[in-house]
């Protein structure tokens, strides 16, 4: 089969594409065709193994990743794909079912086949999705409903979501949404317009406006960016709360159930910025290090169908 190999870690330069064997499923386990994968920033972390991160985040993505070079040379973090043999001892799927989901720290997608423990974090893709627009869905999607749960968000409340415009803020815009909660997105000014489409009640263009001088204040502001400085209490309510992406949530299934449950209901779409096939991983990757992606950057493989 064909893969994407990250032999060492450094600039998107490493990232190879290679045949490698294609593997067999044990007793418990699916083999996915992959149809769709992302360059979601940690599969970016994994194969720059930190980059130029402070000294402290830099070890921590060594321990995680491998500390000389990636444990696991085939990165890649989501997916969606179909399924194409299942072991002796499966029973939650068949071959043929349509799916979705991530990989978490065990990576692989980037190939065009991965065998995955059948209670993984997978469920079956949206009906109203494409393989493209659903692979974007997983890990921003959990990171964001991961976030607003813990946030403790309530319908009526103020929610300012800074980054609004990435993958996770994206999502995190629709989530606070569809809990009926007021919400500001600040991103900049190319992206105004349609982060007010996802559903934000306002926008603001960090480039011009300093959202923590206006006196507004909020019941819950989410960095989905990792970027704001310490002022930012002082837009906060009494007892309102903060809460940045940086550190590991809890991937659950039925949580992924939910976001398919609210996307076939239309309360969440997948944003896509690019896409491009397996053998422009490279391409891909160099263009997420820029830093300036809307919403998801997606990997097709040459047997996608739709």
């Amino acid at each position: 089969m064909k893969a994407i190999v990250c032999p060492n870690y450094g600039p998107p330069e490493v990232l190879q594409l290679k045949e490698i064997p294609q593997p067999t499923p044990k007793n418990n386990e699916i083999l996915v065709r992959i149809y769709a994968t992302t360059v979601a920033y940690g599969t970016a972390m994994n194969r720059s193994g930190g980059g130029t991160f402070p000294s402290m985040l830099w070890f921590g993505v060594r321990i995680i990743f491998g500390l000389r070079r990636p444990r696991r040379p085939i990165i890649g973090n989501e997916f969606s794909g179909e399924v194409e043999t299942v072991g002796k001892d499966v029973t939650l799927w068949k071959i043929g079912d349509q799916i979705f989901g991530s990989t978490g720290m065990k990576s692989g997608t980037y190939a065009e086949y991965k065998c995955l423990s059948e209670d993984g974090i997978i469920a079956l893709k949206p009906t109203n999705m494409s393989y493209a627009e659903a692979a974007a869905v997983p890990i921003g999607g959990l990171t964001a409903l991961h976030h607003m749960r813990k946030g403790q968000i309530q319908s009526g409340q103020k929610v300012l979501i800074y980054g609004a415009s990435g993958s996770v803020g994206t999502y995190a815009v629709q989530i606070a949404k569809s809990f009926g909660v007021e919400v500001t997105g600040v991103c900049s000014t190319t992206n105004l317009g349609w982060v007010k489409e996802l559903g934000a009640s306002k926008v603001i263009d960090y480039k011009k406006e300093n959202f923590t001088q206006s006196g507004e204040k909020y019941d819950l502001i989410f960095d989905a960016v990792n970027k704001l400085k310490k002022d930012k209490k002082r837009a906060l309510k009494e007892k309102g709360r903060f809460i940045s992406v940086l550190g590991s949530i809890s991937e659950k299934t039925e949580h992924l159930i939910f976001l398919k449950e609210q996307i076939e209901a239309g309360k969440i779409k997948a944003v896509i910025d690019r896409r491009y096939p397996l053998e422009e991983a490279a391409e891909a990757h160099r263009y997420v290090d820029k830093g300036h992606k809307k919403g998801n950057v997606v990997i097709t493989l040459d047997h996608l169908t739709g």
